[in-house]
């Protein structure tokens, strides 16, 4: 039986073994899909189990996106230029680190159908997703995009990456069409991101949280009539694209799988 993981930390909140482990049934795949929360120091031995044929493919969550990299051989044209990896396997004997992140995340504003053409992203984080989510915006034509994030140095180090960022301070509020929250704040039930909602002004709010689904962040904007939509369908999507790698197979998204992610 082939092993799968998903590693993070924390990882416990992960709906990723539950999506993945009812694919690998409906599909008749010999495998098993598992959790595994990690130390920076773990990283190394994990990712050598792939070399030996120990485990077949492993996703990355949050902090290891970027982490992970110095481990592996190659990385797709996505994962170099995001500096994130959250999908990896082996290919020709070599560790090969790629990205669905991009993808999933494009997927899910496609699913929304707002329009990004001539429009403007506020971004709050910097953490392993947020380079994902500004290639993705980037290539779907978007006017701009301003990124806030508590430690302002981890922002301008992101702008040296992608120099047509702007870079404001936390808690600043700037004019803005779409307003994604990028960070971790929301997980752990009753956080949230301190801002005034009333100087908010844009149309959709995004978190890529999917677990709780609704946040402080979302459950605010909500009550200030706001469009919510939370990370849930970029991780299907993302997802589909990690088991497409590995197996070969491109799942069905109907709704057991969407009801499957509460």
């Amino acid at each position: 039986m082939k092993k799968y993981l998903v590693i993070g930390n924390p990882v416990e909140h992960s709906l990723s073994p539950l999506l993945h482990n009812f694919w690998i049934k409906k599909y008749g795949v010999n495998a098993i899909y598992e959790k595994k929360s990690l130390e920076k120091n773990d990283i190394e031995k994990t990712l050598n189990d792939i070399r030996e044929s120990k485990t077949e493919g492993i996703n990355v969550t949050v902090p290891f996106k970027r982490q992970v990299i110095p481990f592996l051989d190659h990385l797709s044209d996505t994962a170099q230029k995001t500096h994130s990896v959250n999908t990896i396997f082996k290919r020709q004997n070599k560790l090969v680190g790629d990205n669905t992140d991009v993808y999933g995340f494009s997927q899910a504003i496609k699913l929304t159908n707002f329009n990004l053409k001539n429009k403007k992203a506020l971004i709050l984080g910097a953490g392993g997703v947020v380079p994902s989510i500004i290639l993705a915006l980037k290539n779907m034509g978007i006017l701009e995009i301003v990124l806030s994030n508590r430690t302002k140095a981890k922002a301008e180090d992101l702008e040296k990456s992608f120099p047509f960022l702007k870079v404001i301070n936390w808690g600043e509020t700037i004019k803005s069409d779409l307003i994604i929250n990028a960070t971790s704040i929301g997980i752990k039930k009753n956080e949230e991101i301190k801002l005034d909602y009333s100087k908010l002004d844009g149309q959709l709010f995004y978190d890529v949280i999917y677990n709780p689904t609704e946040t402080k962040f979302l459950e605010k904007a909500k009550k200030i009539g706001k469009k919510i939509e939370n990370g849930k369908s970029m991780f299907i999507y993302q997802a589909l694209k990690a088991f497409e790698i590995w197996h070969g197979i491109r799942p069905e998204i109907n709704t057991e799988v969407t009801d499957l992610i509460k």
